[in-house]
Parts: structure tokens; sequence; C-alpha cells
């Protein structure tokens, strides 16, 4: 095939490369395991290997890498979510086997190898997106910047564009508009959720473009996950249980439960000082059993596991009003029913964050919600019920409108790359 242009969406869980064909756009597909997909893991595994003559590392990304670290039974170095640190000052690099690896590294890196399993030569022209605010305490967008250039002019590209994610996927959604709307785009990712008003209009050279207002929360599929370990899986595990020290009861730390918020952390954890610990607190807890459990789940490596469980879980709950979170993996057997009743009310406050900055956008863009015309979901969080109904309250069921979820936002990047002044879509 012949290409001019790439649209990436790099994402804190999945990353979709895009092309435009015949006006249309595509995404690169991808096989493992004889399953094809178009949604690419953003993973990355390091590990070493040893040869006759030097000692050696490799690296792999995407579900191989998932594949790696649970053959290597944690014993590599694996890294998922690094988008995060994309706009953070104070991530500089980190070592891996003797090695410094900037941000920039890691996503060239990354992309490099998604571009090896894509089996297709990436172009020199790059339209790529970016959160309307990127994750952490103190985002530094310019620095975040910086560092996406310097991975992709890595990566060989030589024309380097930016668009807000939720304007490529408003760009997308905008069309099938035959006159004048003015759009809210809610793009939820895994790290953050983005918000956009965009007004369009069909023109002589296509649609003209006017962007009214912008806003972003660090809050998404993630946070979701880890409300439902947090009142689920938790508690079976010895948080908030007490052990005796010195003739007192004290709290289990809770710390050790923070390591949910990213499953490989988990095994991980098993070889340092607080798996000591914790089979220690076993000894003079007052629940037993729990952190008993707990250190077996490590030892099992089942942290891959629940996380597929937990997605499961959230995308059956999406569709019925109740469901089983099941897990099972190396003699643990977890089986859990939850309503979805009790699991709108443990991401309510995330709910109320997300409304929230939705008035946000509305306020920066100095529109009422009666001005909207349409609103257009994207993101595999919009599948949540209790998510829609957020924007069905505010603007009326008619309005809201979903499709291509988990594409959207590159489709839409595609295709801006193929406008004549991609600049007048940048962000």
């Amino acid at each position: 095939m012949t290409m001019t242009s790439l649209g990436l969406d790099f994402g804190t869980t999945n990353t979709v490369a895009t092309f435009a064909e015949n006006g249309a756009a595509r995404a690169f597909q991808f096989r493992h395991e004889n399953e094809a997909f178009s949604a690419f893991r953003s993973v990355l595994c390091f590990w070493k290997e040893l040869d006759d003559v030097v000692r050696s590392h490799r690296h792999e990304a995407g579900p191989w890498a998932i594949e790696q670290f649970l053959d290597l039974g944690g014993d590599c170095r694996f890294i998922q979510s690094f988008k995060t640190f994309a706009a953070s000052p104070l991530f500089y690099d980190t070592g891996i086997f003797g090695k410094r690896y900037a941000f920039e590294d890691l996503l060239s890196t990354f992309l490099k190898a998604v571009e090896k399993h894509a089996d297709q030569k990436f172009p020199k022209r790059v339209v790529i997106g970016r959160p309307v605010k990127f994750a952490g305490a103190q985002p530094d967008p310019e620095l975040a910047r910086k560092r996406y250039e310097n991975a992709l002019t890595a990566m060989g590209f030589d024309e380097i564009h930016h668009v807000y994610e939720p304007v490529a996927a408003a760009y997308f959604f905008a069309q099938r508009l035959a006159k004048e709307a003015t759009i809210l785009v809610a793009d939820f990712g895994g790290g953050t959720s983005d918000f956009s008003v965009v007004r369009f209009s069909p023109g002589a050279r296509g649609l003209n473009f006017e962007a009214l207002g912008h806003s972003g929360v660090g809050i998404a599929g993630d946070a979701f996950d880890y409300r439902i370990v947090d009142h689920l899986i938790s508690p079976m595990f010895g948080k908030g249980s007490y052990y005796t020290s010195w003739g007192k009861s004290l709290p289990i730390p809770d710390a050790y439960y923070s390591k949910f918020g990213k499953w490989n952390q988990l095994s991980i954890m098993k070889h340092t000082r607080d798996f000591t610990e914790l089979q220690r607190l076993a000894r003079f807890s007052l629940e037993p059993e729990k952190l008993e459990a707990f250190i077996q789940f490590l030892e099992a490596d089942a942290g891959y596991a629940l996380n597929r469980a937990i997605t499961d879980l959230k995308i059956r709950l999406s569709g019925a009003e109740r469901a089983t979170l099941s897990m099972h993996a190396e003699g643990l057997n977890i089986e859990r029913d939850v309503s979805r009743a009790d699991f709108e009310s443990w991401i309510a406050p995330d709910l109320a964050e997300l409304d929230s900055a939705v008035g946000a956008a509305l306020r920066d863009a100095n529109v009422a919600e009666e001005v909207i015309d349409r609103v257009f979901l994207t993101g595999g969080t919009s599948f949540i019920p209790a998510v829609r109904e957020l924007f069905e309250r505010r603007f009326g069921a008619p309005k809201i409108e979903t499709g291509d979820q988990l594409v959207s936002i590159a489709y839409g990047l595609a295709l801006i790359a193929q406008e004549e002044d991609v600049s007048r879509w940048a962000a």
C-alpha cells in the first residue's frame, strides 16, 4: 500500500495506528496467536539473554511483551501506562539492565515495535493525538510535546503534527454532518478523560472548524478498575484488617494495596521488602487467612489474570444488572457476584469529577447545554451505562451518539492528515 501520512493515537492502555485510503480511514491490523486486533497494548517488556559471547537484553511490545512477562514469571522489566509520565518534569529517565531510558527512548522503542508488527514501513509524516490535559499532578504540556517530537524524530518522521484527541474524534464524527453543528466530544482513555466543544460547518473545501473550548481530568478506565479492586479484592486480601504488635492492634498498612493500580507491580512486589514484611505480618494478623491469600496471589503472579477478569466484569456489567468477577490462577479461585448498582456506587466520586469537567468545557466554550447539537462519546469507558447517563441527564438522550469508540480518534487523525492545511487542526 502507499501511504503519505500516519494517524497515531498513542494511548495509556492501547495504541492505534491508521492511514487514509480513498478518503476512508483504515487501522493497521496485528495478529498474535491467531487473534487479529487493531488496538495494540501500550506496554513494553525488557529481559536479559545470555549467550556464549555476550550478555545482552531484548525487548518486546504489546501482547508479545505480556507473553514474555508471563513466561518469565516477572523476571524482567515490564513497563505499562508510560504515557502518564510524558508531561512529568519529575520523570527524567529509568534504568533498565544498566542502560538509561528517557521517556522518548521508551516511546520510540515502543513505536518501532508497533511498526515491526504492522509489517509495513511507516511514512515520514505523522499526525499524533494528545490529551487536552496530561496525567499527573503538575503536567507540563510543552515538555510532553518536546518528548513526543524527539521520539518521533528518532523513528524517522520528518513532519509532525499534534492534534487534541477529542478534536480528532470530533472530526471523524463530523464526516456524517450535513449541516452546521456544535458538538461536544467526550474522549475516555485509560488514564485521562478529555472534553472538547467544536463547531463544524460544511464548506466548499470540506469541513470548516472552530474549537470553542476544552477541559480534561485525570480520571478514566484505570480509575474505575482500581475502584473494583479496592472494594472487592483488597478486603479479601486483608485491607482493613488488623495485626498485633507489642500488645496493640494496628491496621494493616494500605500501602500494600496501592500496587493494584498497575498489575505488573504486583509481580515485582514479591521480590521486594514489602513481600517479606507481608509474610511477617501474616504471623501476627487477626485474620491471617486473608494475608495468606494475598501472599498466594502474589506467588502465583496472578496480577494479569485479575486485570483481565476486571475488564471482563466491566464489559458484562455494561449489558446486565449483575455479573460475576471470575478469576482462576494456580490454586486461586475467586468468584464474586457484583451488581451494577454496587459498581456505580463505587465510581460515584469519579463520575462527579467527570461531570464537573464537562461543565468546565462548556464554560470554557461559553455555551450552555442547549447550544450543543450532538454529543459524541468515544473510548472504552463510554460503554458504561452510568457514564452515558451522565450525558443524557445534561443534554438529553436523543443528542448522544457513539460508534467506533476504540478507533475513532485514530481514524480522525488519519483523515485530518489528508487535509491541505493540517496546521489549522493543530493543538
